[in-house]
């Protein structure tokens, strides 16, 4: 998304109307603290059903969700993201190395390979072993010009670098930097708000056909229910995640109903959540209708926007805007990650 890249680095200044759009985004976000929702309902959960996927922001979000906890989390799909570690906490290198790179500044997967064994090897990431069988998906469209092909490519080949996990590839479809469905959204080819496009290609069918058997039919369309959480609950010792004070999840009838069902865990894009879209993503992004055929769980996080720290296109932090340990298991906003998945009845750590 255009609006990824146009975070600006600290030394930028910003324009009048990027002062306006930001500060619109933190008023909606204040407004709706009164509509916070209730506490995560408990489910019978399977442990091994968990996974995660994401698109751009959400994407690098997954991808440290995963190697954080792939003790327990059994996949990850990635579209238009990049490698784990790619930004080194550093919004420069985000908007550079880890977007759309010039040829001799592309993600070094050497390095981050280095980087993420030693983590493992301290405890602040999972154990490798834990990537053994997991499904990796990482998805790019052709027409996507602000997550280079490359960057993407990367993500895979760490993976691989990595061992382990299954992983496969989808970087041919003619689709933009945007999120695609069969017939829901803007065009295909353009990278405009909500970000899901209108593909002719089911993105979350095919995304949780990889992670899961691929034998379930398809709903018509979602019967489960759709309700929004108080966010503020899971703060890690009250600390500040930098969240929405209200998410979602959506709950097949099947799961209310006390049947065994899975957790797949969806991370929008910048200026894809909520307060910035609706309830465009968590809608219309194609996963409950697909969640109602599986059994599974959808939770739904929301980011906010914020001018200090520096968020203002309110993307999930994967370049250390919440703090240095960002993307470990110490990182604040996978810390909450992980106390909302025990209230739904599974464990990340």
């Amino acid at each position: 998304m255009q609006h990824l890249r146009n975070i600006p680095a600290g030394s930028r200044q910003f324009s009048a109307l990027a002062l306006l759009t930001a500060m619109t985004l933190l008023m909606t976000s204040a407004c709706s603290r009164e509509q916070a929702g209730a506490d995560l309902p408990r489910f019978k959960l399977d442990a091994s059903r968990t996974t995660v996927s994401g698109l751009s922001s959400g994407a690098y979000m997954a991808t440290q969700v995963h190697m954080a906890f792939s003790d327990h989390v059994a996949g990850v799909a990635l579209l238009a993201g990049g490698p784990y570690g790619c930004a080194g906490g550093d919004l420069e290198t985000a908007l550079t190395r880890c977007l759309n790179p010039e040829a001799d500044k592309s993600p070094d997967v050497e390095a981050l390979a280095s980087l993420a064994k030693s983590r493992a090897a301290a405890g602040s990431i999972a154990s490798l072993d834990g990537l053994a069988g997991d499904k990796v998906l990482v998805m790019h469209g052709s027409l996507d010009t602000t997550v280079a092909a490359g960057v993407s490519a990367a993500g895979a080949e760490l993976y691989r670098k990595l061992g382990g996990a299954v992983v496969k590839t989808d970087m041919g479809r003619a689709m933009a930097h945007t999120f695609p469905t069969l017939a829901t959204g803007a065009r295909c080819d353009h990278s405009e708000s909500p970000y899901i496009g209108s593909c002719g290609f089911d993105g979350a069918g095919d995304i949780l056909g990889q992670l899961y058997a691929s034998d379930a039919d398809a709903a018509e369309a979602a019967t489960g229910d759709l309700r929004t959480f108080n966010q503020n609950a899971y703060l890690p010792e009250g600390e500040d995640a930098l969240l929405a004070d209200t998410g979602y999840v959506y709950i097949p009838k099947a799961c209310s109903d006390g049947a065994t069902c899975g957790l797949h865990i969806a991370f929008h894009g910048c200026q894809q959540n909520a307060a910035s879209v609706g309830e465009a993503f968590v809608a219309e992004a194609g996963y409950n209708r697909w969640a109602d055929a599986r059994h599974l769980v959808v939770l739904y996080p929301q980011t906010r926007a914020s001018y200090a720290p520096l968020n203002p296109k309110a993307c999930w932090d994967w370049w250390g805007y919440s703090g240095a340990d960002y993307d470990t298991r110490n990182g604040v906003q996978l810390r909450w990650l992980a106390n909302a998945a025990a209230a739904l009845g599974v464990a990340l750590k």
